[in-house]
């Protein structure tokens, strides 16, 4: 099979979707793999490295035309005209996007693969994973980065000093992005607030050995109740390829102190927040009600090197077996036919059906 490697156009994404590494394991396996030129620069990989394993550079036409093409994010409107009847693997998040990507891949046929709803033999999401835990650590330390008085925040620091926690965070959701804020945000000092689910969510936070953490059940009243004292709210809340439930309202925002910060991690997928917009990475925050909102799309593009390789350390096992078996290897695994998205001018993903209205 012809694997062919897009080269990100995204703002400011520079992860990559194959390693020079896994070029070579894919040669071996008697496959040609074409990697557009430059894609891996942003992450730290040379053409020439790509070239040692096999490859060859190519255009980014030459790219979109292979049978299986490889990307991280989603085509961008400039992207829908290389669109065509071939496999396509990365991530879609399309509950939350434009729904003219979804319309587009229809019209060409793609069979298009989300990373996100890929699921593993006992229904977790290996592919989304190592992506929710850089954006989880991100989320606190953009989010104490954005309450320096500098910066238009409180001038509340999050880190515990003399002993002392002094930030207030909630983190609503406790799936990978909410256990990795929470426990970035407790090893920092601050006082963290988990809002979830009755249960497991419930025990998982007030056991956690750092302590500095409280349970809350996620409910508008215990949200509103809450939200008033924190310096930050990270939305962590996840409806696998659905979109995401609006559980801070705007009146809630509105009842933030000046100054506070919410990043808003859900945003790929709608957000969980009312107010909530998409952001990018040279612009990547605005300002409502005196709260400062950062909604970034891609935040795990911000560490591209380390994202790169957590990601591929889990994709690639996927793509060997695509580039060995085709549609054959999606039919034959169950979890991995859940990640089909849209296949021959249909939705096939019952939660992208439901957010484009298709009964």
């Amino acid at each position: 099979m012809r694997v062919g490697v897009v080269r990100e156009i995204k703002d400011s994404e520079s992860r990559v979707a194959l390693t020079p590494e896994g070029a070579a394991q894919l040669v071996a396996g008697g496959h040609e793999v074409l990697v557009q030129a430059g894609a891996g620069s942003g992450s730290g990989f040379t053409d020439e490295q790509y070239l040692d394993a096999g490859a060859r550079l190519c255009t980014a036409a030459q790219a979109w035309a292979s049978d299986l093409v490889l990307k991280i994010k989603e085509p961008l409107p400039q992207e829908y005209c290389h669109l065509q009847s071939n496999l396509l693997f990365t991530y879609l998040h399309l509950a939350g996007v434009d729904p003219a990507l979804t319309a587009a891949l229809l019209a060409a046929g793609t069979t298009a693969i989300a990373y996100e709803t890929v699921e593993d033999d006992v229904g977790l999401l290996p592919l989304l994973a190592p992506m929710s835990a850089i954006a989880g650590n991100m989320a606190i330390t953009m989010g104490n980065h954005y309450l320096a008085r500098h910066n238009g925040g409180r001038g509340v620091q999050l880190a515990q000093v003399l002993g002392q926690r002094n930030g207030r965070v909630m983190v609503i959701g406790l799936g990978s992005v909410g256990q990795h804020a929470a426990r970035m945000a407790s090893a920092m000092g601050a006082e963290v607030l988990v809002v979830g689910r009755a249960g497991r969510d419930a025990e998982w936070a007030t056991s956690h050995p750092m302590g500095g953490m409280r349970f809350v059940e996620s409910n508008p009243d215990n949200i509103a109740r809450h939200i008033t004292a924190m310096d930050l709210v990270v939305g962590a809340v996840l409806r696998v390829g659905e979109r995401a439930p609006h559980l801070v309202s705007e009146a809630m925002v509105r009842s933030m102190q000046a100054g506070s910060v919410i990043v808003d991690v859900s945003v790929d997928q709608g957000g969980c927040v009312e107010t909530s917009r998409p952001t990018s990475h040279s612009d990547p925050v605005f300002t409502m009600h005196e709260v400062i909102h950062y909604c970034v799309t891609n935040m795990p593009g911000a560490y591209p090197r380390t994202a790169t390789q957590a990601l591929t350390e889990r994709t690639l096992p996927y793509v060997l077996r695509l580039a060995a078996g085709g549609h054959a290897a999606l039919d034959a695994d169950p979890g991995f036919r859940k990640g089909v998205n849209t296949r021959a001018g249909r939705i096939t993903c019952p939660a992208v059906a439901r957010a484009a209205g298709v009964r």
